[in-house]
């Protein structure tokens, strides 16, 4: 019985790689000309959220949003969530309506197909080098200008799958209070199970997601950073505290 287990996490994880590259293979005329220009960003963001859908489905993800609060159209946010799965960057598109920019690290740039427009519609950072961080502030605020908002998963790289919610850098807080935008806290509850790092493990079924009330930055000055960051910390580990005990 054991044996069938491993064949299908087998062939489940191939799944998931074709699900990835097929749309982009299909469009990628459409997709490439969609990043040609900054301000061409909304419509390739429609384009990524198609392409996130098709891979929860296609994976027999059924997700699930709740909102406790609504982001308004046309306005900028920092949006941030705890960070356990490949599947993270799919269920934040599908959660989020306002198009955003994801602040992630440089290594995605690599993986074929992917990485080719993940490194020329993200803002890319090399948390080894303190230039590349410091450019991340100039590069996210040219965005917020254009009436983006940014995506940041604060736990920075994926922790030990034993670790509930790994400490939350700095940076996306500092950088909200800086240019106070309201900051999105949102909890993904089954992403680990459903999809983590390790090979043979998950399948389909159920992914529940919970969009947090927004945390106002109006009026914070730098030394806020750090009560932020454990407010917003504390906000997701008792959300997944909640969702574990279900």
């Amino acid at each position: 019985m054991k044996i069938f287990k491993y064949i299908f996490w087998v062939f489940y994880r191939i799944w998931f790689y074709i699900l990835v590259a097929l749309p982009i293979i299909v469009l990628f005329p459409v997709l490439l000309i969609s990043i040609l220009k900054e301000s061409w960003y909304p419509f390739f963001f429609k384009l990524a959220r198609i392409w996130a859908k098709f891979i929860l489905i296609g994976m027999g993800f059924n997700y699930k949003i709740e909102r406790e609060q609504t982001p308004e159209k046309g306005k900028s946010y920092m949006f941030i969530a705890n960070h356990t799965s490949m599947t993270d960057i799919m269920l934040m598109l599908v959660a989020v309506k306002n198009p955003f920019v994801f602040v992630g690290k440089a290594e995605l740039a690599k993986i074929p197909l992917f990485g080719f427009f993940y490194k020329r519609t993200s803002i890319l950072v090399d948390r080894s080098s303190e230039k590349s961080r410091k450019a991340v502030f100039l590069r996210a605020q040219r965005r917020l200008k254009q009436g983006m908002s940014i995506c940041i998963f604060p736990e920075g790289g994926v922790p030990d799958e034993s670790i509930v919610l790994d400490e939350f850098k700095d940076g996306a807080f500092r950088m909200a209070i800086n240019h106070q935008i309201p900051i999105v806290p949102l909890t993904f509850a089954d992403n680990k199970k459903r999809f983590s790092y390790t090979f043979f493990s998950g399948g389909p079924g159920k992914m529940r997601v919970k969009v947090h009330k927004f945390l106002i930055t109006n009026g914070l000055k730098v030394d806020a950073t750090k009560p932020l960051n454990s407010k917003a910390h504390s906000i997701i580990l008792n959300q997944l505290s909640k969702y574990h005990k279900t």
